[in-house]
C-alpha cells in the first residue's frame, strides 16, 4: 500500500489545504479534470498532444521534473475546459491553471515509481475516490 500512501500524503497535504468541511476547490479540480480527460493516462495524453510531451515526460521519468506554468496548462488543456471546472468550484481559469501546474507534476511524478504509470491508474482512481468521500464528497 506504499504507493496510496504516497498519494493519499500528497492529495491530502498539497490539495487538502486545511480542508474543513469538505475538499478543497483544487482537490475538486484534480478529481473533475481526471474524470472529464478518462483518468490520468487521457490527462497524460491531452497534455503531450498540447505541447507538454517533455514537462510530462520528465514527470514521469527519474530524473527531475520539469516546471509548468498554469498559462501552459491552459493551453494544454484549453482555456474553455479550465474556465468550466474551475467555475464548478469557484476557480477562474488562471487560478485553475495555476494550481494545477503547481500540483501536477509530483502528483504524476508519485505515480509513475519507476518510470511507469502501468498498473497505477486504477489504483489512483479509487485513492481518489477514497479521498473525496473523507473530504467532503458526501
Amino acid at each position: 500500500m506504499g504507493l496510496f500512501d504516497q498519494v493519499a500524503g500528497q492529495m491530502l497535504g498539497g490539495l487538502a489545504g486545511g480542508g474543513g468541511d469538505g475538499a478543497s476547490p483544487l482537490m475538486q479540480l484534480v478529481q473533475s479534470l481526471l474524470q472529464q480527460e478518462g483518468g490520468v493516462m487521457g490527462l497524460i495524453s491531452k497534455l503531450q498532444e498540447g505541447g507538454l510531451a517533455a514537462q510530462v515526460a520528465s514527470w514521469i521519468g527519474g530524473g527531475d521534473n520539469l516546471p509548468v506554468s498554469g498559462e501552459q496548462i491552459q493551453q494544454a488543456l484549453g482555456s474553455d475546459l479550465l474556465t468550466s471546472l474551475g467555475g464548478q468550484v469557484g476557480m477562474t481559469a488562471d487560478q485553475a491553471g495555476n494550481g494545477l501546474a503547481d500540483q501536477l507534476p509530483g502528483l504524476i511524478d508519485k505515480l509513475s515509481p519507476g518510470g511507469s504509470l502501468e498498473g497505477n491508474e486504477q489504483l489512483l482512481q479509487q485513492g481518489l475516490s477514497m479521498l473525496g468521500g473523507l473530504l467532503g464528497g458526501r
